[in-house]
Order: structure tokens, then sequence, then C-alpha cells
């Protein structure tokens, strides 16, 4: 790999699967970020085909990947994104889905090949910050665990003097890689309730599709936990943008009321590169 700048430019690249991957996740701190002066890119690598559009966008709509790209570029615009880069493969949707085998479904693609495109842009920004998903994805979308591994891959492979990317593009490593986690007492709370209220948390979320138990089980560290409340209504007002997907509505309810009582106006981040410190204490800025 190639040493890491000194002065690096404060640039931070996101590289998520879908439309709404970048509010609903970690849009807290894309917004906070971007306030503070950094220019953030984000990779997205489908146009979110599957996603379940409410019944009254369908008769108006000429397909979910138009209006989902429409939203995303609302919520961008909102988050203060200054440019997106996308990949064009398909929404695979989620487990076992027939989705899945679509020739061109991220989740079907070689990662070799998805992490060689991650890689060029990676030389092309020069980002400080690579972030994506954790290794399951957050719930184990198979289009999030996807980009991660491609993510992960394409970090190592920007840096390596042997990789040959279009344009001509010197080698070149970001000072630092992390993960996007979600916070474990959410989901221990969330899976806990749910029991309590007669519900199946194995069988949460819209489509009934996302398992929290399974989520429950793992538990990745913190290393970095950012505090967004000053922009708060700024990502409420992103999240919007995603009406499709039921983006008003995300901060009410039930998911609105634990998400408060447990996670707050935090994002929660791990560390993938450089390796951390054993006992190393969790800091509140990506770029400390």
């Amino acid at each position: 790999m190639e040493p890491i700048p000194e002065n690096p430019k404060k640039t931070l690249l996101s590289v998520l699967a879908h439309p709404d991957d970048e509010t609903f996740g970690m849009g807290g701190s894309l917004a906070l970020y971007a306030r503070q002066g950094v220019e953030i890119h984000l990779i997205c690598a489908t146009r979110g085909e599957q996603g379940e559009i409410d019944p009254e966008y369908k008769a108006r709509i000429h397909s979910a990947a138009c209006l989902r790209t429409q939203e995303l570029r609302c919520a961008a615009e909102i988050l203060g994104i200054q440019q997106l880069h996308f990949l064009n493969y398909r929404d695979s949707g989620m487990p076992g889905s027939p989705a899945n085998q679509h020739p061109q479904a991220l989740a079907a693609q070689p990662i070799e090949k998805v992490a060689e495109q991650v890689a060029h842009l990676i030389r092309k920004i020069k980002p400080a910050m690579v972030i994506t998903f954790d290794p399951i994805g957050g719930h184990r979308h198979p289009d999030h665990i996807a980009i991660h591994q491609a993510t992960v891959q394409a970090f190592a492979l920007a840096g390596a003097a042997d990789f040959v990317a279009p344009e001509a593009l010197p080698p070149f490593t970001p000072q630092k890689l992390y993960f996007h986690t979600i916070n474990h007492n959410f989901i221990k709370a969330a899976v806990w309730v749910l029991r309590l209220i007669g519900q199946d948390p194995h069988h949460f979320g819209r489509n009934k599709d996302i398992d929290l138990v399974s989520m429950a089980d793992v538990d990745f560290p913190t290393h970095v936990k950012i505090n967004y409340r000053k922009v708060k209504d700024v990502r409420k007002a992103a999240a919007a943008c995603h009406a499709s997907q039921g983006g008003a509505s995300m901060n009410r309810g039930f998911r609105g009321l634990i998400a408060w009582l447990f996670g707050g106006h935090h994002d929660t981040f791990m560390q993938a590169y450089p390796e951390p410190n054993a006992g190393q204490k969790v800091k509140h800025d990506l770029f400390a």
C-alpha cells in the first residue's frame, strides 16, 4: 500500500448499496461533516429496484429505479453530499428472493469485479476516510454484505502498485476505513419489546423480512460515536425525500421510540483500518 499522506484532504467516501442507505443509516454523520466543510462522496451500487413502493406512487412512476434515484438525489442535496457515483448494478432483494439470481444483481457479481470499480473511484476521489456497512450488512441484506466485501477489497486494491486502474490513476491509500454499525442495545431492546407485545422479532420491518434476533447475536465494537443532534432536522428532512420507502415516518411509532431510548441522535462506527489499539477509547470524530 502507498504510505498515508501527511495532510490528506478532508474528503469522506461512503460506499453503500441502495438509495436511502445513506440517510436511514449514517445520514446524521454525513450531514454533520458536510456542514464542517468536509467533501462528501457517495458510491451507490444499485438503484433500489426491489424496494417496496407505497401504492400511491405506483400509478404515476416510470419505474422504482427512476423514483428511488430521484429520491436519492433529493436526500443527497439536503445532506450535503457533493457527488454521487452509481455502479448501476441491480437491487438483489432480501435473502431467498428471485431477484438474487438476476444476472445484474449486485449479490450475484464476482466481488473482485465490484472491488475493482470501487478501487478505481477511491483512486479518483482520494478520500481521507472510507465508510461502508459492517460485515453482516447491518441487517443481513445480500447487497449490503456484497458491497461491504467489495469495499474491503477495494481499500487494499486502491493502494496496490500492481492494480492497473482506468485512466492510469496512481495508487492511493485512504487514511482510515470504518464500518457503520447498529447500536447493539437498540437491537436487543427491540427484540425484547416485540416479544412483550406479542410480535415475532424474527420477522420485522415493512415486509417482515428482517431477523432482529440474528442481528442481536452479533455485537461489533464501537471505536467512534458521532453525536449528530445539531443536524437531526437535516437528517429528518433528507429522510422525507425517501417518501416511497416510508421516510417521512422513520422517526415515529415503535421504531422512533426505541431509537430515541437506546440510540439517541448518534451514529456508531467500527474502525477496520488501521487496526485499532487494544483498549482504545471511543472517539467522537472520524478524523481524530
